[in-house]
């Protein structure tokens, strides 16, 4: 079942700052397991007055006890008024089922985290049977996300790529990132990067283009031995990625 869920915070009078943070903190890494949980699916903020704090969001839960639980658990939920609408299929909704009657869940997306990292000088093998090769060394970087965070581990990281006679450029990624905590993730994603002549032609100068004036995506697997991360292992996941003049950023999120 969906619900519409209504969220009215009122932050109690002389509620210490260090308190707020803590909470503000714990609730955000609160919705980010409930997404990574399939619970939910999509949070918005509506127009609000001065002073008010006021959200929205889309849940999934098999019965309506169920949501209750969560919602109940959340962090900030002594200071929550809630409100709840429970969701019925529309005949005209484009996911509704066929006429076998079989429905499939829609894909949705959860950010991950957004890896800024630095590039080194590339290698250039040249024209090759396969297309014109190099290796581009990602030298550093850090990642932020709701749950991981880190650095990305210089000298075992780096973008194979093969560039296409009309300067589409696929990748085979690899990076490895430690956690704050010290955990290891070992990266490899598959890109592709293309766009106008002219576009590609200023990227390849080294300008500093706007990443909506082309494509770069990538399908990415994650691997680490962190038994607490190990939903990684488990995970879909997509990147969506931006050059920047001496860098590249990705922002990877999780497939539901």
């Amino acid at each position: 079942m969906e619900f519409l869920v209504g969220f009215d915070v009122t932050i109690p009078d002389g509620t210490p700052e260090g308190e707020l943070e803590e909470r503000a903190r714990a609730e955000a890494a609160a919705a980010s397991r409930l997404a990574r949980e399939g619970y939910l699916v999509r949070l918005w903020k509506p127009p609000v007055a001065p002073g008010e704090n006021k959200a929205v969001g889309l849940y999934r839960a098999d019965t309506e006890e169920e949501l209750d639980g969560f919602l109940g658990a959340l962090p900030l939920n002594s200071w929550m008024q809630i409100s709840v609408t429970p969701l019925e299929a529309h005949p005209n909704d484009p996911t509704t089922p066929g006429p076998s009657g079989f429905r499939l869940p829609y894909p949705r997306l959860t950010p991950v985290y957004r890896l800024e990292a630095t590039l080194g000088e590339p290698v250039d093998l040249g024209d090759t049977a396969r297309g014109h090769r190099r290796i581009v060394p990602l030298a550093g970087g850090t990642f932020t996300g709701p749950e991981i965070s880190g650095q990305l581990l210089p000298g075992a990281s780096a973008d194979w790529q093969t560039v296409l006679p009309d300067g589409t450029a696929l990748g085979d990624i690899r990076y490895t990132l430690q956690t704050d905590g010290g955990d290891v993730l070992y990266v490899q994603s598959r890109s592709v990067r293309h766009g106008s002549a002219e576009v590609l032609a200023r990227l390849a100068r080294g300008e500093d283009v706007d990443p909506g004036e082309y494509t770069f995506r990538t399908s990415t697997e994650i691997a680490t031995a962190a038994v607490e991360l190990d939903w990684l292992n488990k995970g879909v996941f997509a990147s969506v990625g931006g050059r920047q003049p001496g860098g590249v950023v990705y922002e990877t999120y999780l497939v539901h």
